[in-house]
């Protein structure tokens, strides 16, 4: 949360992990975003980027691109939109959501699966693309995640917490970046469904939803993660 140009090396240095999310982009801490990204690069320190909203203007676009030159990323998270516009200029964001005529389907998950290897062999970055159907790919394998649920569209930061939840599970595996990538998408669905068997039950709308999915996170455990999980290999 240090985005002063001024701390953002000293405050990234005392950290395990970085997230570059570029949801309240400006001119002033788009400097910070470059320094922070050099230093853990520095460092050794894994970084995720979220490249909230890339596509829908051309600073966002711009910025998202330039960091992929100068940062080395772990891990890049986001919808299928954003992830196209970085990989070939071509997605069609809606605001931060992703435009429906980019969405993953069962029809369309071999080509996107296909792509997203791609992009991973090119960037050397683990990609999280996250939506109705979850993939989480590396040069040579995916992981498809079936987690969630359709509410968790209907809340803000949702998206911006799985990053962050990547970094973590990230920081705290470094050997195994594309399985604590996995296990984190994973983990932030799971407590989608939990949450919204608990809203269901306790009542409220979208509002008490996103509370009780800050509680579910807090509250899972290894056990619940393993048993609750729905994945497959390709």
């Amino acid at each position: 949360m240090a985005d002063d140009a001024g701390e953002a090396e000293e405050m990234t240095s005392i950290c395990s992990g970085l997230v570059i999310n570029i949801g309240t982009l400006n001119k002033k801490t788009i400097q910070s975003m470059f320094l922070a990204g050099k230093k853990s690069n520095m460092l050794g320190h894994p970084v995720v980027l979220d490249p909230v909203g890339a596509g829908a203007s051309k600073l966002r676009t711009d910025t998202a691109n330039k960091l992929l030159d100068e940062v080395k990323f772990t891990v890049i998270r986001g919808n299928i939109s954003e992830i196209k516009t970085l990989a070939i200029g071509s997605g069609t964001t809606k605001g931060v959501d992703a435009d429906v005529a980019d969405m993953v389907t069962d029809e369309t998950l071999d080509n996107v699966i296909a792509f997203a290897k791609e992009f991973s062999r090119k960037t050397g970055a683990v990609i999280a693309i996250t939506g109705a159907i979850d993939l989480v790919a590396g040069e040579n394998m995916a992981y498809i995640i079936r987690n969630g649920h359709p509410i968790m569209s209907k809340i803000t930061g949702s998206g911006c917490m799985l990053t962050v939840m990547t970094a973590a599970y990230v920081a705290s595996n470094p050997g195994s970046v594309i399985k604590a990538a996995a296990a984190s998408v994973c983990a932030m669905g799971l407590c989608g469904e939990l949450a919204f068997l608990k809203c269901k039950t306790a009542g409220g709308g979208n509002s008490s939803y996103r509370n009780y999915l800050i509680d579910e996170v807090y509250n899972l455990n290894a056990a619940d993660l393993t048993r609750g999980a729905k994945y497959e290999v390709r």
